[in-house]
């Protein structure tokens, strides 16, 4: 029988290559999209899980932010995959990078409800498919969370609420056969780092005990892990080379 996998925020980075390492392991793969511009690119990630792999996919639009957005992707993944969701992947996340005094409310409540009440939106609309079986949860946390970050105090807080909510769960669901773990990436090459210039992104590979800013792979490794690692639940694994240590 086929395994069935909803991932949010899964349309390029971390997402993308989680994304695709779902469709690896022999998951129908559901990925939310947010905005019309990133409709073709999800789409298209879709395509390369299909050809690739020979599962099904499907992308849908919704914003996670949003309970009812939320709602329909959830019921629209039971639509076409059946009332089997074998994993959540909880990775849809936005920054503001921004002193907190300029900050305005509605920028840091945008924070918080993208990054942590998204995952308390998808995990209350998908347990209930995934309980009294073999299922898993994985949610993406941050380094951000384990430890302040500068012009990050909204990130990091919802961060550190994304930790508690996996341990909260865990606890709660262990019985019912349901594992909750976070990945907490330090810093990965994405976009973002892209637009950095080499003598910039030298000095931040430096501040990394292991001598490397981390790739996408890396955390498409550890949720490998994580889905087939039965006797793991609770936990944070963190691939950021010792920048941080736990």
């Amino acid at each position: 029988m086929s395994k069935n996998a909803i991932i949010t925020g899964g349309s390029r980075g971390i997402g993308k290559a989680m994304a695709l390492k779902l469709g690896e392991l022999g998951y129908n793969v559901a990925i939310n999209y947010r905005s019309d511009s990133s409709k073709e690119k999800t789409e298209e990630i879709i395509e390369e899980i299909k050809t690739k792999y020979g599962v099904e996919g499907i992308a849908i639009q919704a914003d996670v932010s949003k309970f009812e957005d939320c709602k329909k992707l959830v019921e629209t993944v039971v639509d076409t995959f059946g009332d089997k969701i074998d994993a959540l992947v909880n990775n849809a996340g936005i920054t503001n990078n921004c002193n907190f005094i300029d900050l305005q409310p509605e920028d840091y409540e945008r924070v918080i409800n993208t990054n942590l009440v998204s995952m308390m939106h998808m995990c209350h609309l998908t347990l209930p498919y995934m309980v009294d079986r073999e299922t898993a949860i994985v949610c993406t946390a941050s380094v951000g969370g384990m430890t302040g970050v500068i012009n990050q105090a909204d990130y990091c807080a919802a961060k550190t609420g994304v930790i508690g909510l996996v341990r909260a769960l865990a606890l709660e669901f262990a019985g019912r056969k349901v594992r909750v773990n976070a990945i907490a990436p330090g810093m990965i090459m994405t976009d973002m780092l892209r637009g950095v210039n080499q003598d910039e992104l030298n000095a931040l590979a430096a501040t990394i005990p292991i001598g490397r800013i981390g790739d996408v792979s890396d955390i498409a490794g550890a949720l490998e892990y994580i889905l087939q690692a039965p006797y793991l639940t609770g936990q944070v694994i963190s691939p950021n080379g010792g920048f941080v240590l736990q």
